[in-house]
Protein backbone atom coordinates (compact mmCIF):
# COMPACT_ATOMS: atom_id res chain seq x y z
CA UNK A 1 0.00 0.00 0.00
CA UNK A 2 2.71 2.70 1.09
CA UNK A 3 4.45 2.33 -2.50
CA UNK A 4 1.26 2.85 -4.21
CA UNK A 5 1.14 6.75 -5.79
CA UNK A 6 5.05 6.16 -5.36
CA UNK A 7 5.32 7.03 -1.90
CA UNK A 8 8.45 5.68 0.58
CA UNK A 9 8.01 4.07 3.93
CA UNK A 10 8.42 6.89 6.20
CA UNK A 11 10.49 5.76 9.45
CA UNK A 12 10.25 9.79 10.97
CA UNK A 13 9.80 9.81 14.59
CA UNK A 14 7.31 12.43 13.51
CA UNK A 15 5.88 13.43 11.80
CA UNK A 16 4.64 10.16 10.64
CA UNK A 17 2.92 8.25 8.66
CA UNK A 18 -1.05 8.40 7.70
CA UNK A 19 -3.46 5.81 6.80
CA UNK A 20 -3.50 5.46 2.94
CA UNK A 21 -7.37 5.43 3.31
CA UNK A 22 -7.36 8.71 5.63
CA UNK A 23 -5.31 10.98 3.23
CA UNK A 24 -7.46 9.28 -0.09
CA UNK A 25 -10.75 10.69 2.10
CA UNK A 26 -9.00 14.19 2.52
CA UNK A 27 -7.80 14.56 -1.19
CA UNK A 28 -11.76 13.85 -2.09
CA UNK A 29 -13.15 15.89 1.01
CA UNK A 30 -10.52 19.16 0.08
CA UNK A 31 -12.05 21.49 -2.26
CA UNK A 32 -15.86 20.37 -0.69
CA UNK A 33 -16.26 18.99 2.31
CA UNK A 34 -19.71 16.90 1.71
CA UNK A 35 -21.66 19.39 -0.10
CA UNK A 36 -20.60 22.28 1.82
CA UNK A 37 -19.16 23.81 -1.05
CA UNK A 38 -15.84 24.74 1.16
CA UNK A 39 -12.74 22.48 2.34
CA UNK A 40 -12.27 21.78 5.98
CA UNK A 41 -9.41 24.83 6.34
CA UNK A 42 -11.60 27.25 5.01
CA UNK A 43 -14.83 26.68 7.21
CA UNK A 44 -15.70 28.38 10.45
CA UNK A 45 -15.12 26.50 13.51
CA UNK A 46 -18.56 27.97 14.80
CA UNK A 47 -19.95 26.51 12.20
CA UNK A 48 -22.82 23.99 12.52
CA UNK A 49 -20.59 21.44 9.85
CA UNK A 50 -17.52 21.54 11.59
CA UNK A 51 -19.05 21.24 15.41
CA UNK A 52 -20.26 17.94 13.18
CA UNK A 53 -16.54 17.01 12.80
CA UNK A 54 -15.35 18.09 16.42
CA UNK A 55 -18.10 16.52 18.26
CA UNK A 56 -17.72 13.57 16.03
CA UNK A 57 -13.41 13.62 16.85
CA UNK A 58 -14.34 13.44 20.21
CA UNK A 59 -17.08 10.97 20.58
CA UNK A 60 -14.60 8.89 18.50
CA UNK A 61 -11.33 8.98 20.67
CA UNK A 62 -13.50 8.18 23.64
CA UNK A 63 -15.03 5.16 22.11
CA UNK A 64 -12.04 3.82 20.72
CA UNK A 65 -9.90 4.68 24.04
CA UNK A 66 -12.78 3.87 26.67
CA UNK A 67 -12.63 7.35 27.73
CA UNK A 68 -15.29 7.50 30.80
CA UNK A 69 -17.97 10.81 31.44
CA UNK A 70 -15.80 11.40 34.06
CA UNK A 71 -12.98 12.82 32.22
CA UNK A 72 -12.65 15.80 29.49
CA UNK A 73 -11.03 15.67 26.12
CA UNK A 74 -9.21 18.79 24.98
CA UNK A 75 -7.91 19.51 21.72
CA UNK A 76 -5.32 22.02 22.81
CA UNK A 77 -2.94 24.22 20.62
CA UNK A 78 0.50 23.27 19.73
CA UNK A 79 2.26 20.25 20.22
CA UNK A 80 2.98 18.22 23.88
CA UNK A 81 6.15 20.52 24.55
CA UNK A 82 3.48 22.79 25.36
CA UNK A 83 1.88 21.19 28.40
CA UNK A 84 4.94 20.72 29.77
CA UNK A 85 4.04 24.50 31.34
CA UNK A 86 0.57 23.69 31.26
CA UNK A 87 0.69 20.98 33.66
CA UNK A 88 2.10 22.47 36.59
CA UNK A 89 0.09 25.79 36.04
CA UNK A 90 -3.15 23.92 35.89
CA UNK A 91 -2.54 21.06 38.08
CA UNK A 92 -0.51 22.72 41.18
CA UNK A 93 -1.73 22.72 44.34
CA UNK A 94 1.03 21.93 47.34
CA UNK A 95 3.49 23.72 44.97
CA UNK A 96 5.45 20.24 44.41
CA UNK A 97 5.65 17.30 41.89
CA UNK A 98 7.33 14.39 41.23
CA UNK A 99 8.65 13.76 37.83
CA UNK A 100 10.26 9.89 36.66
CA UNK A 101 12.98 10.63 34.35
CA UNK A 102 13.29 8.11 31.56
CA UNK A 103 14.57 9.81 28.37
CA UNK A 104 14.98 13.61 26.48
CA UNK A 105 11.45 15.00 26.90
CA UNK A 106 10.90 13.65 30.46
CA UNK A 107 13.83 15.65 31.21
CA UNK A 108 12.45 18.61 29.62
CA UNK A 109 9.32 18.67 31.05
CA UNK A 110 10.71 18.33 34.59
CA UNK A 111 12.83 21.30 34.21
CA UNK A 112 9.98 23.55 32.53
CA UNK A 113 7.79 22.32 35.26
CA UNK A 114 10.74 23.46 38.14
CA UNK A 115 9.61 27.01 36.91
CA UNK A 116 6.22 26.74 38.12
CA UNK A 117 6.46 24.27 41.71
CA UNK A 118 8.87 21.82 43.36
CA UNK A 119 10.27 19.30 41.51
CA UNK A 120 11.05 16.03 43.13
CA UNK A 121 13.41 13.86 40.94
CA UNK A 122 11.46 10.00 41.94
CA UNK A 123 13.77 7.82 39.57
CA UNK A 124 15.89 8.78 36.45
CA UNK A 125 17.63 6.08 34.40
CA UNK A 126 20.13 8.62 33.61
CA UNK A 127 23.07 6.96 34.27
CA UNK A 128 22.65 4.20 32.54
CA UNK A 129 21.84 6.28 29.43
CA UNK A 130 18.27 5.43 29.67
CA UNK A 131 17.89 2.20 28.92
CA UNK A 132 15.38 0.74 31.02
CA UNK A 133 12.50 2.12 32.98
CA UNK A 134 12.88 2.37 36.76
CA UNK A 135 10.59 -0.89 38.73
CA UNK A 136 7.90 0.45 40.83
CA UNK A 137 9.91 -0.27 44.18
CA UNK A 138 12.32 1.84 42.81
CA UNK A 139 10.05 5.55 42.41
CA UNK A 140 10.78 7.50 45.61
CA UNK A 141 7.52 9.56 45.75
CA UNK A 142 5.90 12.09 47.51
CA UNK A 143 2.91 11.69 49.14
CA UNK A 144 2.09 15.27 49.15
CA UNK A 145 2.89 15.92 45.29
CA UNK A 146 0.23 17.20 43.13
CA UNK A 147 0.74 14.84 40.75
CA UNK A 148 3.46 12.03 38.77
CA UNK A 149 4.33 12.75 35.67
CA UNK A 150 6.05 10.11 33.08
CA UNK A 151 6.78 9.88 29.77
CA UNK A 152 4.90 6.33 28.53
CA UNK A 153 6.90 6.19 25.55
CA UNK A 154 10.65 7.20 24.65
CA UNK A 155 10.72 8.17 21.20
CA UNK A 156 15.16 8.87 21.54
CA UNK A 157 15.94 6.03 23.57
CA UNK A 158 13.41 3.12 22.56
CA UNK A 159 12.10 2.42 26.12
CA UNK A 160 8.76 2.41 27.11
CA UNK A 161 7.03 1.61 30.73
CA UNK A 162 5.34 -1.81 30.39
CA UNK A 163 3.35 -1.04 33.59
CA UNK A 164 1.54 1.46 34.75
CA UNK A 165 2.94 3.33 38.32
CA UNK A 166 0.81 2.90 40.95
CA UNK A 167 0.55 6.28 42.76
CA UNK A 168 -2.18 6.13 45.32
CA UNK A 169 -3.84 8.91 45.81
CA UNK A 170 -1.79 11.32 43.80
CA UNK A 171 -2.75 11.74 40.17
CA UNK A 172 -0.72 10.33 37.45
CA UNK A 173 0.05 12.35 34.85
CA UNK A 174 1.46 10.89 31.67
CA UNK A 175 2.79 11.64 27.85
CA UNK A 176 1.56 9.33 25.44
CA UNK A 177 3.05 11.44 22.25
CA UNK A 178 4.60 8.48 20.89
CA UNK A 179 2.27 5.72 22.00
CA UNK A 180 -1.45 6.51 22.06
CA UNK A 181 -3.96 4.27 20.60
CA UNK A 182 -0.75 2.12 20.09
CA UNK A 183 -2.48 -0.42 22.37
CA UNK A 184 -4.96 -0.58 24.77
CA UNK A 185 -4.55 1.32 28.31
CA UNK A 186 -6.67 1.91 31.36
CA UNK A 187 -7.54 5.51 31.24
CA UNK A 188 -9.10 5.60 34.68
CA UNK A 189 -5.52 4.87 36.10
CA UNK A 190 -4.70 8.06 35.09
CA UNK A 191 -5.54 11.76 36.11
CA UNK A 192 -4.02 13.11 32.91
CA UNK A 193 -3.09 12.08 29.82
CA UNK A 194 -1.59 14.12 27.15
CA UNK A 195 -0.23 13.97 23.26
CA UNK A 196 1.06 15.48 20.32
CA UNK A 197 -1.03 13.99 17.05
CA UNK A 198 1.82 13.71 14.84
CA UNK A 199 3.03 10.41 15.60
CA UNK A 200 -0.20 7.95 15.52
CA UNK A 201 -3.04 10.43 15.25
CA UNK A 202 -2.81 13.90 12.51
CA UNK A 203 -0.51 16.11 11.11
CA UNK A 204 1.44 18.36 13.35
CA UNK A 205 -0.08 21.37 15.56
CA UNK A 206 -2.26 20.23 17.93
CA UNK A 207 -2.37 18.09 21.30
CA UNK A 208 -4.81 16.00 23.33
CA UNK A 209 -5.24 16.35 26.46
CA UNK A 210 -7.65 13.63 28.36
CA UNK A 211 -8.11 15.22 31.94
CA UNK A 212 -10.07 13.99 35.08
CA UNK A 213 -12.93 16.62 35.76
CA UNK A 214 -12.02 16.96 39.38
CA UNK A 215 -8.35 18.29 38.06
CA UNK A 216 -10.31 20.90 36.45
CA UNK A 217 -9.91 24.40 38.84
CA UNK A 218 -10.54 27.47 38.69
CA UNK A 219 -7.08 29.26 37.55
CA UNK A 220 -4.36 30.83 38.99
CA UNK A 221 -3.71 34.88 38.27
CA UNK A 222 -0.75 33.99 36.04
CA UNK A 223 -1.68 31.16 34.22
CA UNK A 224 -2.20 32.10 30.45
CA UNK A 225 -5.69 31.80 29.17
CA UNK A 226 -4.43 29.46 26.08
CA UNK A 227 -2.96 26.77 28.73
CA UNK A 228 -6.69 27.00 30.93
CA UNK A 229 -7.62 23.57 31.18
CA UNK A 230 -10.69 24.20 32.93
CA UNK A 231 -11.30 27.56 30.28
CA UNK A 232 -11.04 24.68 27.60
CA UNK A 233 -13.40 22.74 28.88
CA UNK A 234 -15.63 24.86 29.31
CA UNK A 235 -15.81 25.99 25.63
CA UNK A 236 -15.69 22.46 24.56
CA UNK A 237 -11.74 23.44 22.78
CA UNK A 238 -13.25 26.26 21.26
CA UNK A 239 -12.44 29.39 22.90
CA UNK A 240 -10.73 30.90 20.32
CA UNK A 241 -10.35 29.13 16.56
CA UNK A 242 -8.42 25.90 16.73
CA UNK A 243 -6.25 23.62 14.73
CA UNK A 244 -9.40 22.76 12.74
CA UNK A 245 -7.55 20.69 10.35
CA UNK A 246 -6.22 18.80 12.74
CA UNK A 247 -9.23 18.01 14.44
CA UNK A 248 -10.58 16.49 11.12
CA UNK A 249 -7.77 14.46 10.38
CA UNK A 250 -8.29 12.85 14.16
CA UNK A 251 -11.63 11.92 13.67
CA UNK A 252 -10.47 10.09 10.29
CA UNK A 253 -7.66 8.25 11.73
CA UNK A 254 -10.51 7.08 14.56
CA UNK A 255 -12.86 5.91 12.15
CA UNK A 256 -9.47 3.93 10.54
CA UNK A 257 -8.88 2.38 13.71
CA UNK A 258 -12.28 1.44 14.96
CA UNK A 259 -13.06 0.21 11.21
CA UNK A 260 -10.18 -2.56 11.35
CA UNK A 261 -10.90 -3.70 15.22
CA UNK A 262 -9.71 -0.88 17.04
CA UNK A 263 -6.82 -0.53 19.72
CA UNK A 264 -6.95 -4.38 19.97
CA UNK A 265 -5.91 -5.13 16.26
CA UNK A 266 -3.82 -2.13 16.34
CA UNK A 267 -2.08 -3.80 19.08
CA UNK A 268 -1.66 -7.07 17.25
CA UNK A 269 -0.24 -5.24 14.05
CA UNK A 270 2.35 -3.47 16.20
CA UNK A 271 3.42 -6.33 18.39
CA UNK A 272 4.00 -8.21 15.06
CA UNK A 273 6.35 -5.58 13.32
CA UNK A 274 8.08 -5.07 16.46
CA UNK A 275 8.82 -8.82 17.19
CA UNK A 276 9.68 -9.04 13.29
CA UNK A 277 12.32 -6.30 13.80
CA UNK A 278 13.61 -7.23 17.76
CA UNK A 279 13.95 -10.79 16.61
CA UNK A 280 16.46 -10.14 13.54
CA UNK A 281 18.34 -7.92 15.81
CA UNK A 282 18.52 -10.45 18.63
CA UNK A 283 19.95 -12.56 15.99
CA UNK A 284 22.45 -10.19 14.73
CA UNK A 285 26.45 -10.25 15.82
CA UNK A 286 26.20 -7.45 13.68
CA UNK A 287 24.04 -4.52 15.16
CA UNK A 288 23.59 -3.39 18.68
CA UNK A 289 20.20 -3.11 19.92
CA UNK A 290 19.91 -0.30 22.03
CA UNK A 291 16.93 -0.71 25.15
CA UNK A 292 16.81 -3.59 26.96
CA UNK A 293 14.82 -6.14 26.48
CA UNK A 294 12.15 -5.63 29.31
CA UNK A 295 11.72 -2.02 28.60
CA UNK A 296 11.82 -2.00 24.64
CA UNK A 297 9.46 0.34 23.04
CA UNK A 298 7.06 -1.12 20.60
CA UNK A 299 7.18 2.22 17.92
CA UNK A 300 10.90 3.43 18.07
CA UNK A 301 13.41 0.54 17.73
CA UNK A 302 16.97 1.80 18.40
CA UNK A 303 19.93 -0.03 16.96
CA UNK A 304 23.31 0.79 15.67
CA UNK A 305 26.81 -1.11 14.49
CA UNK A 306 30.43 -0.29 16.03
CA UNK A 307 30.62 2.32 13.51
CA UNK A 308 29.61 5.48 12.77
CA UNK A 309 30.87 5.47 9.65
CA UNK A 310 29.18 2.42 8.96
CA UNK A 311 26.10 3.93 10.33
CA UNK A 312 25.95 6.51 8.14
CA UNK A 313 26.82 4.32 4.98
CA UNK A 314 23.21 2.33 6.33
CA UNK A 315 21.03 5.26 6.28
CA UNK A 316 21.92 6.43 2.62
CA UNK A 317 21.72 3.09 1.32
CA UNK A 318 18.47 2.21 2.88
CA UNK A 319 17.18 6.22 1.52
CA UNK A 320 18.58 4.87 -1.77
CA UNK A 321 15.52 2.17 -1.23
CA UNK A 322 12.82 3.97 -0.26
CA UNK A 323 13.31 3.48 3.28
CA UNK A 324 13.62 6.99 4.58
CA UNK A 325 14.60 9.11 8.14
CA UNK A 326 16.58 6.20 9.72
CA UNK A 327 18.57 8.55 11.16
CA UNK A 328 19.19 7.91 15.03
CA UNK A 329 18.32 11.42 17.01
CA UNK A 330 21.49 13.39 17.57
CA UNK A 331 21.79 12.67 21.08
CA UNK A 332 22.46 9.26 20.88
CA UNK A 333 23.44 8.87 17.22
CA UNK A 334 23.31 5.22 15.28
CA UNK A 335 19.58 4.29 13.70
CA UNK A 336 16.13 4.57 14.90
CA UNK A 337 13.11 3.23 13.30
CA UNK A 338 9.77 4.18 14.22
CA UNK A 339 7.35 2.33 13.45
CA UNK A 340 4.09 3.44 14.60
CA UNK A 341 0.67 2.54 14.17
CA UNK A 342 0.57 3.44 10.46
CA UNK A 343 3.60 2.00 9.56
CA UNK A 344 3.05 -1.11 7.14
CA UNK A 345 4.54 -4.57 8.18
CA UNK A 346 6.26 -4.72 4.61
CA UNK A 347 8.08 -2.00 5.52
CA UNK A 348 9.20 -3.74 7.94
CA UNK A 349 10.09 -6.82 6.56
CA UNK A 350 11.78 -4.50 3.54
CA UNK A 351 13.91 -3.17 5.98
CA UNK A 352 15.10 -6.32 7.94
CA UNK A 353 15.72 -7.64 4.74
CA UNK A 354 17.73 -4.90 3.61
CA UNK A 355 19.73 -5.25 7.38
CA UNK A 356 20.24 -8.36 6.60
CA UNK A 357 22.21 -7.73 3.01
CA UNK A 358 24.46 -4.93 4.78
CA UNK A 359 25.27 -6.88 7.59
CA UNK A 360 26.57 -9.32 4.52
CA UNK A 361 28.10 -7.16 2.82
CA UNK A 362 30.13 -4.87 5.63
CA UNK A 363 30.17 -7.70 9.01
Amino acid sequence: MAMQYNRIFNFSAGPSMLPVPVLERCRDEMLNYRGSGMSVMEMSHRSKVFDEIAVNAQRLLREVMGISDHYKVLFMQGGASLQFAAIPLNLRKNGRADYIRTGNFSTIASKEASKYLKVNIAATTEDSNFDHIPAQEELALDPQADYVHICMNNTIYGSRFSYIPETGAVPLAADLSSCILSEPIDVSKFGLIYAGVQKNIAPAGMAVVIIREDLLREPAPDLPIMLDYKLMADKDSMYNTPNCWCIYVTGLVLEYIRSIGGVEEMARRNKKKADLLYGFLDESAFYIAGARPDCRSMMNVIFRTDSPDLDAKFVAGAAERGLLTLKGHRVLGGMRASIYNNMPYGGVELLVDYMRAFEKENG
